[in-house]
């Protein structure tokens, strides 16, 4: 698939859906955000970018914290629900910017932080994404990644993947610690440190997000009664389809 095809069904999938996103309770709530927001203490005069923000949720938890917000995000869609929610908080800071995480409009050393959450498993390349994250930070500027982490294992990626392609076709890929750290440091950037956390996603709501059609549906569910005990185990999958992923938050230096 091209990166225009792809960024098609991006576009296509989260357009859709975008004002779902923005009353998400995994994408509204979670443990990062004060880490997010504890990153920011006595930095007033920060200029802080949003990579890939969907509804707005890291904007709206830092824009009181820093100068600047520039949201940004590949959905025309989305943008529209962050300037509205933006508005209605009084939040008159919060800028929207449409594009790629892999071509950023931005001038080199722009931003004094570059923030990511939940977002990176839909870019076509990573490492590509990573080198501008790294062109648009000023020197001594601080990234921070948040997204669902591949276990590692073979057996447990395999199944993995499969169950968030078959939810979402904009699906690319949940990288393991070590793609990460591999790919950030390819990018010339410095990994400060990492922390893992552990996130419940309640099937229903889960795949109602993604509008994901009944066929598929049924098949993730085949898929979970199909796999051995220890795929079962480790996700933590309940008979309704709710399981459990693990979440990566690297904090990364240029």
């Amino acid at each position: 698939m091209t990166s225009t095809a792809h960024t098609q069904v991006v576009q296509k999938q989260f357009g859709e859906q975008a004002s779902a996103y923005l009353s998400s309770a995994v994408h509204a709530q979670g443990t990062e955000f004060a880490l997010l927001q504890a990153e920011l203490a006595g930095q007033g005069a920060a200029r802080l970018l949003d990579l890939g923000c969907g509804a707005g949720h890291v904007s709206f938890h830092v824009a009181r914290l820093v100068t600047e917000v520039v949201a940004y995000d590949l959905s025309q869609q989305m943008l529209d629900v962050v300037t509205a929610a933006a508005v209605d908080r009084g939040l008159s800071n919060v800028s929207t910017v449409l594009g790629a995480a892999e071509r950023l409009p931005f001038a080199d050393g722009e931003f004094d932080f570059v923030f990511s959450r939940y977002s990176a498993h839909h870019w076509s390349d990573l490492g590509l994404a990573l080198r501008e994250v790294r062109r648009v930070l000023k020197p001594g500027g601080v990234a921070a990644f948040v997204d669902v982490l591949s276990p590692g294992s073979p057996l447990l990626d395999t199944y993995l993947q499969t169950v968030e392609v078959l939810r979402d076709t904009s699906h690319v890929r949940d990288y393991s610690a070590g793609e990460w750290m591999r790919q950030i440091s390819e990018a010339g950037l410095h990994v400060r440190n990492s922390s893992r956390q552990r996130l419940r996603l309640e099937y229903t709501s889960w795949v109602e997000r993604m509008r994901t059609p009944p066929v598929l549906r049924a098949a993730i569910l085949a898929l979970q009664q199909a796999m051995g005990q220890e795929v079962r185990d480790y996700f933590e999958v309940e008979a309704d389809g709710s399981f459990s992923t693990d979440v990566l938050v690297v904090w990364a230096e240029r």
